[in-house]
């Protein structure tokens, strides 16, 4: 059997950890359903009683049968990519439906070990979720309000004042992104624009520094970023290439929070934000479920790429060592006259 990840063959966090899987002795593939349909083939047989199977993909590097993965990484899925062939926006539109579609079923019918479960995954991403759970395994988090009521949004801004408030998206695009920002004077009077998509004001948290914490399986790896140390203290993420970054250790019951988040939310990996208030008190800020530890690997030297690949070899040798049920068509002798010879399918 083999690990795979599902992800583009550009993803440097795919690459760091497939090199790994090949130090360990296992085999492992990169698909990228962004190749698919334009670039890529895929089919997927059933035999009608004896329960065989294949799923075949093929992406111009010769067909790989998907079934023989056991374990597989749910890393950063690209969505199917249409070619503008089709004129009509309907047409385009259905047939983007139908692959995902596919792709959908797929995943679903593997028989393997994921990190992480996609369904999982995306309830996981789920910043209300998100917080909810934090607050029930005990974590502080910031006072938090999602709202699309311009009433509720000034009445939380004026009990903090603007200068204590900042707001950020639920979601964001290659396209459409947006740091987290502190709430200027001139935005008091957009506040009313809140009508058309809601948005999530929190109170400012004050911060010695910010924690990436990555989590894989019971391991966990954190860093703190001198966010304050840099030209933008609200958001580590905008100034990161002059941040320093540096491994630190985390309080036990800290930590034990952090798994207990984990088991909460069905995941085996993700990657969660923090920050260390001036008085000691570590507060909560989210987590994702596919976030990228690759950098802080690079400048703390902590072996998240090896924690990574030896959790999904380890997956994929578990489920190589369980039997597969047999089918009751096969159990019976059951061969129906359609039935394509055995040859016929992926081994």
């Amino acid at each position: 059997m083999a690990v795979l990840i599902i992800s583009s063959e550009q993803d440097e966090h795919a690459l760091a950890v497939g090199s790994e899987i090949a130090r360990l002795g296992a085999r492992f593939e990169i698909v990228d359903a962004g190749a698919f349909p334009d670039r890529a083939r895929l089919t997927l047989r059933y035999e009608c009683c004896s329960g065989r199977r294949g799923f075949t993909w093929d992406d111009g590097r010769g067909p790989v049968d998907l079934a023989e993965f056991g374990a597989v990484w749910w890393r950063r899925p690209n969505h199917p990519c249409l070619s503008g062939s089709m004129a009509r926006p309907s047409h385009r539109q259905f047939a983007a439906n139908e692959s995902q579609e596919a792709l959908n079923g797929l995943w679903h019918s593997l028989d393997a070990e994921w990190i992480n479960d996609p369904p999982r995954d995306s309830v996981a991403q789920r910043k209300a979720f998100q917080l909810a759970v934090a607050q029930d395994v005990g974590f502080t988090i910031p006072a938090t309000l999602m709202t699309s009521d311009p009433f509720e949004a000034r009445r939380f801004v004026d009990a903090r004042g603007y200068r204590n408030v900042v707001y950020k998206s639920f979601s964001s695009t290659e396209d459409e992104w947006r740091e987290t920002r502190l709430l200027k004077p001139e935005e008091l009077e957009l506040l009313g624009h809140v009508r058309h998509a809601p948005v999530i004001f929190q109170g400012y948290v004050e911060a010695v520094y910010d924690l990436r914490i990555t989590i894989v399986g019971e391991r966990i790896f954190a860093a703190a970023i001198h966010s304050q140390e840099t030209d933008y203290t609200v958001d580590c993420r905008i100034d990161i290439g002059n941040a320093r970054i540096e491994a630190v250790s985390l309080p036990a019951e800290v930590e034990a929070r952090l798994l207990a988040l984990m088991r909460r939310m069905g995941l085996v990996y993700g990657a969660v934000d923090m920050r260390l208030k001036p008085n000691g008190e570590y507060v909560f800020l989210e987590i994702n479920p596919a976030g990228q530890f690759y950098y802080i690997e690079v400048a703390t030297g902590l072996r998240m790429a090896e924690a990574m690949a030896l959790a999904l070899v380890e997956r994929d040798r578990a489920r190589a060592a369980r039997p597969r049920a047999a089918p009751a068509g096969s159990a019976a002798g059951l061969i129906c006259a359609d039935e394509q010879p055995a040859e016929a399918l992926p081994a």
